[in-house]
């Protein structure tokens, strides 16, 4: 049974259906272990809840042609592919991950895209990894004089300026979603260090962000060229001739 691998976007009911399945996937389910000493017993494991789930689909075929083993409705033309793989990923889109005849049914953000060609035929490979997405719950704790505030550190919860070191496994989306309440803002936070980010979506860790105040944060990094070549490009169905028509 041939497995067919689509996103989602449930707010627009946008789905894209992979051209070529790829050859195999995984999908980790963790949970968080917690190891410890205990005197004159030794060491113990207990369930620490809970972790997120991640994905990779490695060497994933968008073909220049059609070959037989494309899935139907194919397009020949990688880049229309690509391109709304990296808008979703580049606006932080929650889309949905399915896999065709199983329970995979996921929500996901993009983490990364790498593309590239190795075999002379236009054919573009492509590697994505996701990582499972749940909403936030911000718990509300009461302060004193019977008011409640949030955890959430709205406008960065200070007049000043701060800073913050990248970790390992950290997005700016997810620092914008802690500082400002919203990922949307993680491009304004880009430009505000665009003396050492050029591109949102490469980031390291290590790095030494600074946060400025919500009302501080300048306008947003420009997208990648890739995405602003398809914000030009329109594209068309020709019944006649069974191909799609690309124009800039």
């Amino acid at each position: 049974m041939r497995r067919l691998i689509s996103f989602l976007e449930e707010k627009t009911g946008r789905e894209l259906v992979l051209p070529v399945t790829p050859p195999g996937y995984t999908w980790e389910h963790p949970n968080r272990v917690e190891t410890i000493q205990l005197d004159q017993i030794g060491e113990i494991n207990l369930p620490g809840g809970a972790m997120m789930g991640s994905c990779t689909l490695d060497k994933v075929l968008l073909p220049a042609q059609l070959y037989s083993f494309c899935n139907p409705g194919t397009v020949p033309n990688p880049y229309v592919y690509l391109e709304q793989l990296e808008r979703w990923s580049d606006a932080g889109t929650v889309v949905r991950w399915i896999v065709s005849g199983t329970p995979v049914n996921a929500p996901v953000l993009i983490e990364s895209i790498d593309q590239g060609e190795q075999d002379g035929t236009n054919d573009l490979y492509i590697t994505i990894r996701m990582k499972q997405y749940r909403k936030p719950e911000v718990p509300v704790l009461a302060v004193s004089g019977g008011g409640a505030q949030t955890s959430r550190e709205e406008g960065t919860g200070a007049a000043q300026e701060r800073t913050y070191t990248m970790r390992r496994g950290d997005t700016l989306w997810g620092i914008a979603q802690k500082y400002y309440g919203s990922g949307a803002e993680y491009k304004r936070l880009a430009t505000a260090n665009s003396g050492q980010i050029q591109n949102p979506n490469l980031i390291y860790p290590g790095q030494v962000l600074t946060i400025p105040p919500k009302e501080s944060l300048p306008g947003a990094m420009a997208n990648s060229q890739s995405v602003a070549l398809a914000d030009e490009t329109t594209s068309k169905w020709d019944a006649v001739t069974g191909t799609w028509n690309l124009t800039l």
